[in-house]
């Protein structure tokens, strides 16, 4: 039999998830940040907006190419090993862009430098997701998996709007150099709790009962069943990067929404997709059953954005503004709020020592639908307008339904 887990370790778990919460949190604020100060970064490296979109792109770039050997050498070598040396990495970059990649009186550095220090934020940031995903698995029981990872998804949204804040007021007042080092100060300081609080439990929450190491299985970069959930994520990705990058276009453009109505439908989008993961994290705990709620996800996300490309086709009727609106933000809320559970499921069936693979497979799938998206979806809008944009957002999840397994 096992020898009981300590009754410090119930708290423990909730220190690693707090842990691995800030580490995420941290990166997101570098990665959401810079580009909402988007303008001034055009402005004071004198770049062209393809320039900018370069620049930027390097980021995501970086990150899902990076995202696979970080998971692999995380089941290696631990995930504090990965997670401590990874934030360390990623505030050395943006030390250096603070110290020699900043526009200053003297000098604007070029865009290949630029590029370069971006997509190098991308490489050692690529280490964050997959090494706190295998702490917290390791800590949390199946009953709380769900529940542990939707919290830890939510560190992307939360860090990402301290970014979105923090970065443009330290632009404004102190120049670049203010905004790296800030966020390199993040990053130094999430390093130190993880420093702090990560460890290995003596007994890992997926033992067993009768205290045998986990069976070995093989590597799931050889497992169908385990590269089927992950290009299922990389498809239902594609539904939430849509809204994310054109929500506020397509209001305007279309709805005829104003400033106001469109930051705020944008924001109860956040919160409610916010919420909708931790929900759907603990319901899923509950009543154990994640894989029947990714297929409904799939199939919710395809109804809704298949109803707002009809809309978008039809007659202008009084309300369908507001319908358009509505739908949209639902859509939004749809497609954002299986990550956590999913990433459960992807880990689970990868088994325990092969947790940090796992996740890096499904997240480099996520971050090519980030990089992807983007260019793909103009091409659908020149080709036959909003209707076929969100009918191509549609096909995209309802091709996610049948990988996911059903039970």
């Amino acid at each position: 039999m096992n020898s009981p887990i300590p009754p410090s370790a119930s708290v423990r778990r909730w220190y690693v998830l707090a842990a691995g919460f800030t580490a995420n949190a941290a990166f997101s604020a570098a990665i959401s940040g810079l580009p909402a100060a988007a303008v001034p970064l055009r402005e004071a490296y004198a770049l062209t907006t393809s320039g900018l979109g370069a620049a930027l792109g390097a980021v995501g770039l970086g990150i899902a190419v990076s995202e696979l050997p970080w998971g692999v050498l995380t089941d290696r070598v631990g995930d504090r090993r990965v997670l401590l040396s990874g934030l360390g990495l990623t505030a050395a970059v943006l030390a250096w862009m603070a110290a020699f990649a900043s526009p200053t009186a003297d000098g604007i550095p070029s865009l290949p430098h630029l590029a370069a220090c971006m997509g190098l934020l991308g490489l050692a940031g690529g280490s964050v997701n997959g090494s706190s995903g295998r702490a917290v698995m390791t800590w949390f029981s199946d009953r709380e998996r769900g529940l542990a990872m939707s919290i830890r998804q939510t560190a992307m949204p939360v860090g990402g709007a301290f970014g979105a804040i923090a970065v443009p007021a330290m632009t404004a007042g102190s120049g670049f150099q203010g905004a790296y080092a800030l966020l390199a100060a993040g990053c130094l300081g999430a390093a130190a709790f993880c420093w702090r609080q990560i460890r290995s439990p003596r007994t890992p929450r997926g033992t067993p009962p009768d205290g045998r190491p986990p069976a070995k299985v093989e590597s799931p970069l050889g497992r169908w069943s385990v590269w089927r959930i992950v290009l299922a994520i990389g498809a239902l990705c594609v539904a939430q990067i849509a809204v994310l990058s054109f929500i506020a276009v397509f209001l305007h453009d279309v709805a005829g929404f104003g400033l106001v109505a469109t930051s705020t439908a944008m924001v109860v989008y956040q919160v409610g997709a916010a919420v909708l993961r931790v929900w759907s994290g603990a319901w899923t705990d509950r009543r154990a059953n994640r894989p029947s709620f990714l297929r409904q996800c799939c199939l919710v996300t395809t109804a809704l954005f298949g109803a707002l490309a009809a809309l978008a086709a039809g007659p202008r009727w009084p309300g369908t503004d507001w319908a358009l609106l509505i739908t949209l933000v639902a859509g939004g809320m749809a497609a954002s709020c299986w990550h956590g559970v999913a990433f459960t499921e992807l880990a689970v069936r990868a088994g325990a020592a092969h947790v940090g693979t796992a996740l890096g497979m499904g997240n480099t799938l996520a971050f090519a639908s980030y990089f992807l998206t983007p260019l793909i979806v103009p091409l659908a809008l020149g080709a036959g307008g909003w209707t076929a944009a969100w009918s191509l957002v549609a096909a995209s999840a309802l091709l996610a339904w049948p990988m996911f397994p059903r039970r």
